[in-house]
Formats: C-alpha cells, sequence, structure tokens
C-alpha cells in the first residue's frame, strides 16, 4: 500500500491511496473461508462447497466490503502517524474520478480531500480587557422575591362571599328546551368553575350576586366557548363537549379563594427550614443573598458570551471554508440544502473558531477534568435544576443520586463533561486578561442581554 500527501494549500490536502492485490487479498480470502463453513447450498455438505464457487458467489461484495474497512483504516492511521489536526472527516475527492472495474481490476486507487486545523496564536494578557456585569439586588427585586413565595405558600379558603378571582364548586344538571331537567342529559355533582375565565358577561354578573347554596340557570357554552374547558367542567371527553348546547342549572356548593401566605414565621420555615430565619430582616437579607446567586449565574452567563466574543475577534486564521459546507452538507445526507446550510454557515465557524480556541488553550496550558470535576459539575447543574422548582435545600445524598442518573447516560455525560472543561477554560481566561467588573441594574443587564440575542 502507498499513501501520499498533497497539500493544495495551507488548508487543504488530498490523500491518495494505492492499494495492491497483496494488501487485500488475506483478508477477503480469510472472509471467504468464513463464509465457505457456514454455506449451506443444495449438493453440498456443510463446509465442503467448493471454495471456487463460494468466491464466485460472494467475493465481489466481500472485496468492496474489506476494501472500504481497509481503506478507512488507512487513512485514520496515517492521520493519527501524521499528527493532521483534520476539521470533520475526510471526503471522496472532487476531482475526476478513477474508473473501477471490480471485476477486472486488481490494483485501485482511491482520493481523498482533507481539511486541516490552522495553525494560530492565541496570546493573552492584561491588554485584554473583558467585562463582567455585576447585577444589583435592589428592594424592589427582594419584594418580587417575597410576593413569589407567598404566591408559591398560598392556599385556597372558604368564603362567603363571591369575588371575580375565586374558584366555585359546583353542581350542574343539563335541561331541556322546557326548562326541565332533561332525560340522559349530562349532570355533574362536583364540578369547579373559575369565575374570572367566564366569558358572557351577564352571566358573570349574576354568579358575582350570588352566594353559597344559590342555584342559576346558565348557558355553559356561551360562559366558556372553549370545549376544553367545558370537558374539564362536565367530566366528559373534548369530542362530546363539541355537542354541548343549551342551559344548565347550576347550584353553587362552595366558594373558594386564594390566599397569600402570610410573610411570618411559618412561611420563612417553608421556604428556608425550620429555624434559619427568624424575622422580617432576617428573611429579606436571606432573600438578598439567594438572589446575588441567581444573578451571579446571569452574569457568569454573560461573562462567557462576552469571553467568547473577545477570543473569536483575536482568530485571525482563514478556515477551509468551501470543503466545510461540503461535509455539512455530506452528513446531514439531504436533511438540509446546500442554501441552508449557507444561511446558518456564519454561526457554525463562529461556534467552531470557539472550539478550536477551547482546544488551543486547554493543550497549551495542560488544562484537564478529572471524574471528580465531572461529578462535581453535575451535581452543580442539579442543584440549579432543583433551585428553578424553589427547592433550595435539597440535600447532598440525593443531589449525588441526581447527578449519576444523568451521568450513566453517555450522552448526557459528554454533555456535562464538555461544560465542566468550558467553564475550566472560562476559568483560565478569567485569570490571564483584565476583568473589568460593572456594577449594574437587572433591568439595564436584562435589556442588555436581549440585545445580543
Amino acid at each position: 500500500m502507498n499513501i501520499t500527501r498533497e497539500n493544495t494549500d495551507d488548508l487543504n490536502v488530498v490523500l491518495k491511496l494505492a492499494l495492491g492485490k497483496e494488501d487485500y487479498e488475506e483478508r477477503v480470502t480469510n472472509v471467504l473461508n468464513t463464509h465457505k463453513k457456514k454455506a449451506v447450498i443444495p449438493g453440498f455438505r456443510p463446509g465442503k462447497v467448493p471454495f471456487g464457487l463460494i468466491s464466485k458467489m460472494y467475493r465481489k461484495p466481500v472485496l468492496l466490503e474489506e476494501i472500504n474497512k481497509l481503506v478507512s483504516e488507512s487513512i485514520s492511521k496515517f492521520i493519527e502517524d501524521e499528527k493532521l489536526n483534520i476539521l470533520g472527516e475526510p471526503l471522496p475527492h472532487e476531482g475526476e474520478a478513477t474508473k473501477i472495474d471490480w471485476d477486472t481490476d486488481s490494483d485501485f486507487e482511491f482520493k481523498f480531500d482533507l481539511a486541516l486545523a490552522p495553525d494560530f496564536e492565541l496570546k493573552l494578557s492584561s491588554k485584554d480587557k473583558i467585562p463582567y456585569y455585576k447585577i444589583e439586588v435592589d428592594n424592589e427585586m427582594i419584594d418580587k422575591y417575597i410576593d413569589s413565595y407567598t404566591q408559591r405558600f398560598g392556599e385556597f379558603i372558604h368564603v362567603d362571599t363571591i369575588e371575580e378571582k375565586d374558584m366555585l364548586s359546583v353542581s350542574l344538571v343539563q335541561l331541556n328546551e322546557s326548562g326541565e331537567v332533561k332525560d340522559g342529559g349530562i349532570c355533574s355533582d362536583e364540578s369547579r368553575i373559575s369565575v374570572d375565565l367566564i366569558k358572557d358577561e351577564s352571566i358573570k354578573s349574576a354568579i358575582l350576586k350570588s352566594k353559597i347554596e344559590d342555584t342559576l340557570v346558565v348557558d355553559l357554552k356561551k360562559a366558556y366557548p372553549n370545549d376544553t374547558e367545558i370537558a374539564s367542567i362536565l367530566k366528559i371527553k373534548s369530542a362530546e363537549a363539541a355537542n354541548v348546547s343549551g342551559d344548565f342549572k347550576l347550584a353553587i356548593k362552595d366558594i373558594q379563594r386564594f390566599s397569600k401566605a402570610e410573610v411570618n414565621q411559618e412561611l420563612f420555615n417553608k421556604v428556608y427550614g425550620e429555624g434559619n430565619v427568624s424575622s422580617v430582616d432576617d428573611f429579606r437579607s436571606k432573600i438578598s443573598e439567594e438572589a446575588s446567586l441567581g444573578l451571579t449565574r446571569d452574569s457568569e452567563y454573560k461573562f462567557k458570551i462576552d469571553v467568547k466574543d473577545s477570543m473569536i475577534k483575536k482568530f485571525k486564521s482563514n478556515l477551509p471554508e468551501e470543503f466545510l459546507k461540503r461535509w455539512l452538507f455530506e452528513i446531514n445526507q439531504g436533511k438540509f440544502t446546500q442554501e441552508e446550510i449557507n444561511k446558518d454557515f456564519d454561526k457554525f465557524i463562529e461556534d467552531l473558531k470557539w472550539q478550536l480556541i477551547k482546544d488551543k488553550i486547554a493543550k497549551d496550558n495542560e488544562i484537564k477534568i478529572t471524574e471528580e470535576d465531572i461529578m462535581a459539575s453535575a451535581k452543580e447543574n442539579a442543584r440549579l435544576q432543583f433551585s428553578y422548582y424553589g427547592m433550595s435545600n435539597v440535600p447532598d445524598e440525593h443531589l449525588t443520586t441526581f447527578a449519576q442518573r444523568t451521568l450513566s447516560d453517555d450522552k448526557q455525560a459528554r454533555k456535562v463533561a464538555e461544560g465542566c472543561m468550558e467553564n475550566k477554560i472560562i476559568e483560565f481566561i478569567k485569570s490571564a486578561v483584565k476583568i473589568e467588573e460593572k456594577e449594574i441594574s437587572s433591568e439595564k443587564f436584562n435589556k442588555m442581554f436581549e440585545a445580543d440575542k
């Protein structure tokens, strides 16, 4: 076998592979012998089929498969031995294809196009300035947190009068055109309706003037034109709800009103655990700490965006864009047109540059991650997920179990490892450049962040 490399330019290479019979014949013969041992052909005992007959039947497909394997293995070994940092994967050469007669040829030649990652310098110093936005925690933000907690831990209470936001427990009986109970009509002894969702104002007004044990006649379809709501109220299927019409006798059995939780010791205990907060001032202080943690995550996320933008601006090398467009088209196997690939190509190039930058920083500075790093990262991700649902005091053993479950999935584990490595690289960049801390209000920060989208 002979492999030669031709650099068409600094970033594009053509590999030429020349194979002789001596390179593949033993592999082909071994496979054919395996077929011979297993072949069941009428007129021959198992394992006694003549090799010539097996060769005539199977040689061509076996030859194709073994040469494809040999070519793939040879290219991979050549890339590894030559320490080529390629982008994408080798593609069949775009130039004139060599014609092959698989029935008669014994010598074969193949050409493949490769794209190389560029060599580039990336020097970091205090001359590189990257902003880090520290978001202020103000009283308005703390008040919003408190309102959220009082909503979360609020409950429905029983009341005697009806207001627009109330929930009613009612019984419903379908009536006929004469205003009497309809034979075979729909009945529900325990239905719940929301007053504020009633669309017909006259019906809503009549209900607002009512009280427990009052009875009204209402056109349920006028009150709730949405079939999904009707189905839920009457406990029937949506398809049946479409056919509901006429009046219903509605009897009010109970009135419930949502009441926010009071800001007191009971709420403090529910939010932060028994006895950890004992006054409103402590509660606001604890919320401020909690908000700061959340805002720090937002600041870090924005910082990552700014680091990426800053590093990409320092990347001055060219990339083999034509090859990459072709490669993207090939690997997606017709999922996208070339026009669609071209439309999103700038974003792809930006992400590729960032990946090359991260790889270089990691290699040049021997940045590595351990199993402990990955587990810690998975646990932190779990903690953030729990906090998103208001669970801020999750025991460590629960976080560990959740993290282990995540890492048992190869795809998720790879994603966690990539995020962990990126975080280490970001920390290295942070230590190597000048960070310009800037105080900013959450309102201004959010507007700036929206501008980045």
